[in-house]
């Protein structure tokens, strides 16, 4: 299984403690090395198959957010504990900048999370912004100014965390979005917007 870097960073302590805490209980071990595995899996990578045309998802987890704000559409994800956390390129494009803006942490789902810490990764078309959340203390992007990324391709992960957002092109409307808020989404996978070659 393909893990985001730093999986291991988290999860070795507790794995390393499972020995020594046998001592005390064998439930402490076992939940030592439920916490390690738990880690594990959140930091789960797998691979992913775009489909031909549309703009992808940034997230796995749920639409929570579908906006206009200043003549562009926004499109955000809700991550929750259990899903995928590792972020993918909605589009093709190259990266003008990788800003990182210190904030809160309020919960992701919710409106105050606007005003988080996050990092704004802009394209010339479109940007993508990973927003930490309650629990959420590092937002990790595997890429910087002047890179190339094709559709579906890794962004970056935010370690216990939280919410990404999209937002659009600004020859896209709020009609050519095609989700809706609570659907479940996948990342570089899932369409959340298209247009119509007609």
């Amino acid at each position: 299984m393909r893990l985001a870097p730093g999986a291991w960073r988290y999860a070795t302590p507790p794995l390393l403690l499972a020995g020594p805490v046998g001592f005390l209980s064998p439930v402490a071990t076992l939940a030592a090395l439920a916490l390690g595995g738990a880690i594990l899996l959140f930091f789960r990578d797998p691979e992913r198959s775009p489909p031909a045309e549309g703009i992808l998802s940034p997230a796995d987890g749920r639409v929570s957010v579908i906006r206009e704000e200043d003549g562009r559409v926004r499109v955000g994800v809700f991550m929750n504990v259990t899903d995928v956390h590792v972020n993918r390129a909605p589009l093709a494009g190259r990266v003008e900048s990788v800003e990182h803006e210190p904030g809160a942490h309020r919960p992701a789902f919710s409106k105050e999370s606007d005003r988080n810490e996050k990092v704004r990764v802009c394209f010339p078309e479109y940007d993508v912004t990973l927003i930490a959340g309650a629990f959420a203390r590092r937002i990790h992007p595997y890429i910087e100014a002047g890179d190339a990324v094709e559709r579906g391709d890794r962004l970056g992960h935010i370690a216990f965390g939280s919410r990404a957002d999209v937002l659009l092109p600004t020859s896209f409307d709020v009609t050519d979005v095609s989700v809706t808020k609570g659907v479940r989404v996948w990342a570089g996978e899932t369409v959340i917007a298209s247009q119509s070659l007609e």
